[in-house]
């Protein structure tokens, strides 16, 4: 888990860097305590991050404003949220792993059909899950994040972003 934790860190930190100056909204797939969306809105304050989960089980002062939550089933949410949201988001951070591979393939699964309809030409996608994005290709991690536990991607072709 501590490298898991070290390699969204420096992740994100790296994604913040490569948005920075262009637009689009933020997703945030997977809110559990809040820790990592708070972590958004202080390094994103000019953007609007929108809070994809099946419910709110997060700590107060962590607790998205109602109009930017969109609660149900990921799958659900984010077939919703393609159409009011198609090509708007310029970053997309997927925490919904858990311990059971069961879990983890089909929220795998649902995450590769429905997050690409929202994606912006070369938006960044984080994720703690293997996805099959269409149209994306996978990024190197940043120097210092640990191997294996995060994983990046790229929505467009091949070019520098």
């Amino acid at each position: 888990m501590l490298f898991r934790l070290e390699a969204q860190h420096i992740c994100l930190e790296w994604a913040f860097r490569e948005i920075a100056g262009r637009p689009g909204i933020v997703f945030e797939m997977g809110l559990g305590h809040g820790r990592t969306y708070d972590h958004l809105r202080i390094h994103l304050p000019e953007r609007e991050i929108y809070v994809l989960d099946r419910e709110v089980d997060c700590f107060a002062d962590c607790t998205p404003p109602e109009n930017y939550l969109l609660l149900g089933d990921i799958e659900d949410t984010l077939a919703a949220a393609a159409i009011r949201f198609g090509g708007q988001v310029i970053l997309a951070h997927a925490d919904m792993g858990s311990y059971t591979q069961a879990h983890n393939i089909a929220t795998s699964a649902k995450l590769s059909r429905r997050l690409p309809a929202v994606l912006s030409p070369n938006a960044i996608v984080l994720s703690d899950l293997p996805l099959d994005l269409a149209g994306t290709r996978s990024l190197p991690h940043p120097p210092g994040a640990p191997r294996d536990t995060y994983f990046l991607y790229v929505n467009g072709p091949h070019t520098p972003i």
